[in-house]
């Protein structure tokens, strides 16, 4: 009696199991022309970034000025929902950036007055809050009568930018007129690998934590820095900061990649994904954490929090 009982609970706990496994976590995603498909077709404008005139890719031109843009984008969200990745409409994104353009344009700092700096695929990602960027590419290619397609599919982490998947290939030639077809037929082929090291990536944040970059700099005018000694045990602000980032990263993972008197570089720093109440957590909603941990006591430091992108944060000491 005892063995079947014993059988029971290991076949409700395997059976268990397999249910969690299946719905394990997945990366939500994007999926985007690439820059350099916008700049070849045309889609583009000029970006003033702090100074410096860059070319980027104008999306909401090209959804307009080319149907095949929306229907590529379309056939590729397609292949992701069916492998059951939940995905970010880019269109409905750009949308939400339109409306927000007005304010943002109006907004100015408290000080200086400057405009606020931020590149169209920051602020793209900051709306559609996507884990992994899916960057298209695509070249029709005709021989007579016949096309196929040349693609190159890159999965890029949306805090980092670092490549993460990629899947690139030619279709077979077709009498297909479609790019949406021989889209999906070149792809097809790849994209069963390509999901499963999106996937491998997403399981390695969960388990690590995602990765950003946090920068700590100082206003000229501010009489302290990251020398500055606190407490009874004289310990410098730069090595509280160290410390606090131990206490707060996941499994205390993170890269002091530079520290002076007046700046810090901490890379590779690894947050959670989620909070202990199932929240999910971003490089801004963390590291405001820092940010109010000192302004509070013992060191009540004034600071400003800049964010660059989804995840690049900068805290600036010695004022607002």
């Amino acid at each position: 009696m005892k063995l079947q009982i014993q059988k029971k609970i290991t076949i409700c706990f395997f059976l268990l199991g397999i249910l969690v496994f299946g719905q394990a976590k997945k990366p939500t995603l994007m999926v985007v022309p690439s820059d350099a498909w916008c700049i070849k077709n045309g889609y583009v404008l000029n970006f003033d970034d702090q100074g410096t005139m860059v070319q980027i890719p104008d999306y909401q031109k090209a959804f307009q000025q080319d149907t095949d843009v929306l229907l590529v984008i379309s056939q590729i969200n397609g292949m992701m929902a069916d492998r059951g990745f939940p995905l970010k409409n880019m269109e409905s994104a750009i949308k939400t950036l339109k409306s927000n353009a007005a304010e943002d344009n109006m907004r100015v700092s408290k000080d200086a007055g400057s405009g606020v700096s931020e590149s169209p695929i920051d602020a793209l990602k900051k709306v559609a809050k996507a884990d992994i960027i899916m960057q298209l590419t695509w070249v029709v290619n005709k021989t007579g009568p016949k096309k196929s397609i040349t693609f190159n599919l890159q999965g890029l982490d949306a805090y980092t930018d670092k490549q993460i998947a990629t899947a690139a290939g030619t279709g077979a030639p077709s009498f297909a007129a479609e790019t949406p077809v021989l889209l999906s037929e070149a792809v097809l082929a790849h994209m069963d690998k390509f999901t499963e090291r999106l996937q491998a990536h997403f399981d390695d944040m969960f388990e690590n934590g995602r990765e950003i970059i946090v920068r700590i700099q100082k206003w000229d005018d501010w009489d302290g820095d990251l020398e500055t000694e606190y407490g009874d045990d004289g310990e410098e602000l730069g090595y509280i900061i160290e410390d606090w980032l131990a206490a707060n990263t996941k499994n205390g993972r993170f890269s002091t990649t530079d520290m002076t008197e007046s700046m810090a570089l901490f890379e590779q720093v690894r947050i959670p994904l989620y909070n202990d109440q199932n929240r999910a957590i971003d490089a801004r909603r963390y590291t405001n954490e820092l940010s109010k941990f000192l302004k509070n006591a013992p060191y009540n430091i004034p600071n400003k929090l800049v964010m660059k992108g989804l995840g690049r944060a900068t805290i600036i000491l010695g004022g607002k």
